[in-house]
């Protein structure tokens, strides 16, 4: 029997905090309760943001290891089978579909990438990679380009990740979209108010041009590793502002959270109204794309 295929749901999004961990069962208390906390929300598609992965270097034990941007690449790395086993357990038993927060893990051949795992409910574990590296992760870090781009075909749509200043490039989101997307997800982790709304300005702009929902999903508050000391934010979803759809905020904004506060923030999705504003909405940005390319 085919697994329902859910067509109008509700989605969360995490402004999310990182913590120092004396131990994997405090990690495992902490994403439990968020993953808790998001089904009693009646989510069924939940966002972590990006680099939240960092965090697991406090389970080395040694502070300066922890914070080290090389060191701590292998602690987390050597972690992320236990990580992917525990989301994956939640995902199963909340039936829900999880955007771990991604982590700079090493590869077996060495090349280490920016990479936020997918947990579908019952179904076998996939990833995204980061695409374009910020000038902090080619100049002071060592984070390369990953894996291609991905479309997640699932029971709650065709679903894309930008990974956060992947969100910032339109052919990108052309790029799922014209595979079919109809979701974003976006997480980041930004230092300034002004690289919180960069991303936030390029997540409502892929949601307008893309006629899809956005989904961006921030790190918030101070952390003892270098690539996420300092995170400024606010949680939002982001819809197309098309007057054909009384549903839809005029000014894109589904649901955005306080900034900074730790939480989720939730909104209910209805895919058939990304069918029907791509068929015939007040605007056809998706179908109008090509002629943008031929100027």
């Amino acid at each position: 029997m085919n697994a329902k295929r859910w067509r109008q749901y509700k989605v969360a999004a995490a402004a999310y905090p990182l913590d120092w961990f004396h131990d994997w069962q405090a990690y495992e208390a902490k994403l439990t309760d968020w993953i808790e906390q998001a089904n009693k929300g009646g989510a069924k598609l939940a966002v972590f943001p990006e680099y939240a992965g960092q965090e697991l270097a406090s389970l080395c034990g040694d502070p300066d290891k922890a914070a080290d941007p090389i060191e701590s690449v292998d602690v987390v790395t050597n972690l992320q089978r236990q990580v992917c086993s525990l989301h994956q357990h939640l995902s199963d038993k909340h039936d829900m579909h999880i955007l771990g927060a991604s982590a700079a893990i090493r590869l077996t051949h060495g090349q280490v990438v920016n990479r936020a795992y997918f947990y579908s409910p019952m179904r076998p574990l996939q990833w995204q990679d980061k695409q374009i590296m910020t000038r902090w992760e080619r100049e002071h870090w060592i984070v390369e380009k990953g894996d291609d781009l991905e479309l997640f075909d699932t029971v709650l749509g065709k679903i894309g990740v930008l990974i956060c200043y992947d969100g910032e490039f339109p052919l990108l989101a052309r790029q799922l979209v014209e595979a079919g997307s109809q979701i974003l997800l976006v997480p980041s982790a930004t230092e300034t108010v002004h690289g919180y709304h960069r991303v936030r300005i390029g997540a409502m702009a892929r949601a307008l041009e893309s006629q899809c929902y956005a989904l961006h999903a921030p790190t918030v508050g101070n952390c003892f590793h270098p690539a996420v000391d300092v995170n400024v934010g606010a949680a939002g979803i982001y819809c197309p502002p098309d007057a054909s759809v009384d549903s839809l905020a005029a000014d894109g904004e589904l649901a955005v959270g306080g900034m900074n506060a730790p939480g989720w923030v939730y909104a209910d999705i209805d895919l058939d109204i990304v069918d029907t504003l791509r068929a015939d909405g007040h605007v056809l940005n998706v179908k109008h794309w090509s002629e943008s390319q031929s100027r």
